[in-house]
């Protein structure tokens, strides 16, 4: 007996110590992923930056750009094609490709994420001063942890509208990108006891954040407009020289703050990513990345059409041109079905089409936190690092139903990548995603997924490196496995 025992235990020890391959391991190019992944959300302080540098990512893989002002040139099989709502310097994009065996039984693979994040923006007339020093006159975007803005190195990014000597109107975006406005705390000493015991942001007075010592007063500004006047001179001044442009050029803008700190590793094997925008601008990255991929390999297999849309304004109610509320999934899909329509197909042949598509709602997913476990359902509580999360409410809050759930989890099976599952406690309030609103709009099948991550609507978040590999793959296998799925659940 006692022999047996040894045996057994060494045998333990030879299996404990063989390197088994995991789906959770991180491997280069796990690492090689999340740090292209990181590159994209560093250079993306603003909507309209990560659009752009989604465009960069299209224009690189041979995309060809469509104007919605414009009727649309023939398209065809095999087709990459992409286009900006707002047409240039957009903050939505929607990007698809048309495989190569497309036909009338065709039928939509959409992926939706969104663009924005919650933030600071400047308002309409900006210029603050008080105590000697030079505000900038904000207002708070969607629903963010605002105590983490504090003492932070901030500055600027977005876009700019420019009118020049000849009358000529352009946009241009733009990006200080060094370190110009800080939000400061109040000093322990200066704060009463409960005070200390429980901070609470006065959104309107305490985040003013410091631009620069009050010395415009004495040095004159060069306002040439009543819009002008609402502004800090020297701001424009700065504007104005990092867009090589006279100021009186400048007549208006949409400027973001943001941290300039960029996306970093973290944890003793960098097993973690912190970064700003993590939400959403991940799952514009993944989404993006699982297109590029399926259009660089799948195309000559796929007999779909494969559509990403990256929206703005998730984070205040999606109810905007750009938002997921707007026509821009329903315009997008008329039009590419209207593109390819032959003579002989029936009059109904949109209808079957979006009946037959489906849409992930990309958006990630809260993270059991090790300080807070009682605020998870401890039977749904996804962790980082452990695949892409399915989400689910009854309220309607998430689109996800037993269908489309099923048809994501057996995407994961078919690859061998686990998907794990988050429900929120009863007690507790559910957020929502663009999911319900698109699926409303248009009656397409839909399941809400993401990544995990800790610090939601935080200054800085915190994701996993794998997540970042497991979730483009997964969005990959979507793009090139939902057809034959969907066809064996509907006995086609």
């Amino acid at each position: 007996m006692i022999t047996r025992f040894f045996l057994l235990t060494a045998l333990f020890n030879v299996i404990s110590g063989l390197n088994f391959p995991s789906s959770h391991e991180l491997t280069p190019r796990s690492m090689d992923m999340a740090r292209s992944a990181m590159d994209y959300i560093t250079k993306s302080p603003s909507p309209n930056h990560a659009v752009e540098q989604g465009v960069n990512m299209l224009i690189k893989a041979d995309f060809v750009k469509l104007d919605e002002r414009k009727p649309w040139p023939p398209l065809k099989n095999g087709g990459k094609y992409y286009f900006q709502r707002e047409h240039t310097l957009g903050s939505s994009l929607v990007a698809f490709t048309i495989g190569h065996h497309y036909s009338s039984s065709s039928r939509f693979k959409i992926i939706g994420a969104h663009t924005d994040s919650p933030n600071l923006r400047i308002k309409p007339k900006s210029r603050r001063t008080h105590s000697s020093l030079t505000l900038l006159n904000v207002e708070t975007y969607g629903g963010g942890l605002w105590h983490t803005w504090f003492d932070r190195d901030l500055s600027l990014a977005g876009k700019v509208i420019l009118k020049n000597p000849s009358g000529i109107i352009t946009q241009r975006l733009v990006n200080l990108k060094k370190p110009i406005l800080r939000i400061p705390n109040l000093a322990i000493h200066l704060q009463t006891g409960p005070e200390k015991e429980a901070f609470k942001v006065n959104k309107e007075d305490h985040l003013q954040p410091v631009l620069s010592g009050y010395i415009e007063k004495v040095l004159g500004g060069n306002e040439t407009s009543s819009w002008q006047k609402g502004h800090e001179p020297k701001l424009l001044r700065t504007l104005a020289s990092e867009l090589g442009v006279e100021i009186s050029e400048i007549v208006d803008f949409e400027l973001h703050l943001y941290d300039t700190l960029g996306a970093s590793f973290n944890g003793l094997d960098g097993e973690f990513i912190t970064s700003s925008r993590l939400d959403n601008q991940m799952g514009c990255y993944v989404s993006l990345q699982a297109l590029l991929n399926h259009a660089d390999k799948g195309l000559k297999n796929d007999s779909d059409v494969s559509l990403i849309a990256l929206f703005d304004h998730e984070e205040v109610g999606s109810s905007s041109t750009t938002g997921a509320g707007s026509t821009l999934i329903e315009e997008s899909v008329k039009r590419i079905s209207g593109a390819m329509r032959e003579e002989e197909d029936g009059q109904d042949l949109l209808e079957c089409q979006i009946r037959k598509s489906f849409v992930v709602s990309f958006d990630m997913a809260h993270a059991e936190h090790p300080n807070y476990s009682t605020k998870h359902e401890k039977f749904h509580a996804p962790k980082l690092n452990s695949g892409v999360v399915i989400k689910t409410n009854d309220n309607q809050r998430y689109a996800t139903s037993g269908q489309t759930g099923y048809i994501f989890r057996e995407i994961g099976r078919k690859i061998g990548h686990d998907v794990q599952e988050f429900v929120v406690r009863n007690d507790c309030a559910c957020g929502s995603t663009i999911g319900p609103i698109i699926s409303a709009r248009t009656g397409m099948r839909c399941v809400d997924v993401g990544t995990a991550q800790l610090s939601m609507h935080s200054i800085r978040e915190m994701g996993g490196t794998k997540d970042v590999e497991m979730a483009v793959d997964l969005l990959e296998a979507f793009f090139e496995r939902f057809r034959e799925i969907d066809e064996e659940l509907n006995g086609e």
